[in-house]
């Protein structure tokens, strides 16, 4: 893992961005920071996959009682 003071972090960020390792910026050989590259999300969201897995009761539908529907 590679180590970088604050000021050279500051100049060059555009380039460790672009590099896609992490690296720790320390200040006085202290680490006070971690830069690290965002993992791709595993896998993309299908519409409609979480259908059958969750059905609506029918006391959904029913009336609110009088001293709930009040907040309404």
């Amino acid at each position: 893992m590679r180590q970088i003071n604050i000021y050279e972090a500051k100049t060059q960020l555009s380039k460790l961005i672009a590099a896609g390792e992490e690296v720790v910026i320390v200040r006085y050989s202290e680490p006070v920071a971690r830069l690290v590259p965002i993992s791709p999300p595993t896998a993309r969201r299908v519409p409609g996959s979480g259908r059958e897995k969750f059905r609506v009761p029918p006391e959904f539908f029913e009336p609110l009682p009088d001293d709930m529907s009040e907040f309404f």
